[in-house]
């Protein structure tokens, strides 16, 4: 029943008091992309392919947002769409160029290299 309960099918529901206290009943909302997202929650409980892909990109995304809200920043610090994206990409770059300098950036001569990944 999409949209807002029946009053008159509230009244008269057997386990009424079961689904809800209040006495304009129950409302309940079928979004227009429900059908979307139940097939998609239903590809991930069910495809074993997807639930691979899944396995494999979680734990590097969950890493990358782990390092940009760790030391306090959960929280936007200043007022206003520009300077809280400008934050945004500084912290983001800050973070990159420092996991690029752990796997072995180096700057000499007047280039950047990145060490070659050991075997």
């Amino acid at each position: 029943m999409p949209g807002r309960s029946d009053v008159a099918f509230n009244a008269i529901h057997p386990v009424r008091e079961r689904c809800t206290k209040a006495k304009a009943g129950r409302i309940l909302t079928i979004r227009p992309h429900h059908d979307l997202q139940a097939a998609a929650r239903h590809q991930a409980a069910t495809d074993p392919e997807w639930q691979a892909d899944y396995r494999r990109w979680r734990p590097p995304v969950e890493r990358a947002v782990a390092w940009l809200v760790q030391h306090g920043n959960r929280r936007l610090r200043y007022r206003g769409a520009i300077a809280n994206n400008t934050w945004l990409h500084t912290r983001a770059a800050a973070l990159n160029l420092r996991r690029l300098v752990n796997l072995g950036l180096t700057h000499t001569g007047g280039s950047w290299q990145l060490a070659p990944a050991a075997a």
